[in-house]
């Protein structure tokens, strides 16, 4: 019974408009098929890269600055995009770098979306002093930039904690940071949704034969005002990663022997005016593609779920 009704239900999908418009949008199917291969290489990192950064003993000091092969009579082939001042290969660090920025961004998008539907909902469907306390928090977090609050966590946080695990949970203490800075735009679409919702003829029903609040708000309200949060989700998963490059560029992210691609930007930043173009350029472009793919993709998922905008 049930697989008949999941089959039933990936039907209509295929069937409805918006597989109709993504497959008639090249716009949508080209920065998916983007956003789907960076996220396919960043999975299989250890296996596609050819070289693993974090093996000290592959690593050769007479390998280091070696410039692309293509773009130098120092290339070696063994390294397509070139080496950093390690004698690290740039291409297997932008996948290791790629892998823990996409973990870092899908990690704290979840984390925010399930902080911040919860307080939506609970502000929206209780009203009163509830939702007046949390929007207004809301509102003050508002009024500062997110990359300031999540540098202001990340600050108190290493300050908590002690000075030898700064390195091994800083990736824990990031995706927090970032997770904290994230949730008020989720709290804010849920609980607009959940007013109009609440005064909707089935949730009256529900309350007239005794269903517990938590009930009708959970398995009711909410599966009719989660169409947003996929589009919100999608936009925030690009400024999470951005979010986190910036961080680790600033020095306050990831440590420098955990490479995301803002801590590889960073590390090659100091050798851009000495002529080694290639360490900070690559895992540049290698951001931009990822966040654009994904900022496209966000755009198109807003316009086909909007039914004003078809």
């Amino acid at each position: 019974m049930a697989k008949s009704s999941s089959n039933s239900k990936l039907k209509q999908f295929f069937e409805g408009d918006l597989w109709h418009e993504f497959t008639h949008s090249p716009v949508a199917w080209i920065s998916f098929s983007i956003m789907f291969l960076c996220l396919i290489l960043a999975t299989f990192a250890p296996y596609i890269a050819p070289f693993n950064i974090f093996d000290l003993a592959a690593i050769d000091l007479m390998d280091a600055d070696l410039p692309p092969p293509w773009a130098g009579e120092d290339g070696d082939m063994r390294f397509p995009l070139g080496t950093d001042d390690q004698g690290r290969d740039i291409w297997s660090g932008i996948l290791y770098g790629a892998q823990i920025s996409i973990f870092v961004g899908f990690t704290s998008v979840i984390i925010s979306a399930i902080i911040g539907i919860a307080l939506g909902l609970l502000a929206g469907y209780k009203g009163g002093r509830v939702d007046s306390f949390i929007m207004r928090v809301a509102d003050i977090q508002l009024s500062f930039p997110a990359i300031l609050i999540a540098l202001l966590i990340d600050g108190v946080m290493r300050g908590l904690l002690p000075r030898e695990s700064h390195d091994e949970l800083a990736i824990y203490v990031l995706i927090f940071a970032i997770s904290i800075s994230g949730w008020v735009q989720y709290a804010r679409t849920i609980r607009g949704s959940v007013m109009v919702e609440k005064h909707k003829e089935y949730v009256q029903a529900g309350q007239v034969i005794g269903l517990p609040q938590s009930i009708i708000a959970v398995r009711h309200i909410l599966p009719n005002v989660l169409n947003p949060i996929f589009v919100i989700g999608t936009i925030h998963l690009a400024s999470a990663i951005i979010t986190e490059a910036t961080l680790s560029f600033l020095g306050v992210g990831m440590s420098p022997t955990t490479p995301s691609l803002g801590t590889l930007i960073r590390i090659g930043n100091e050798y851009l005016l000495s002529g080694e173009w290639w360490i900070t350029i690559f895992p540049g472009a290698a951001l931009v593609i990822l966040v654009l793919s994904v900022n496209i993709f966000g755009d198109w998922l807003r316009d086909a779920l909007n039914p004003k905008l078809r």
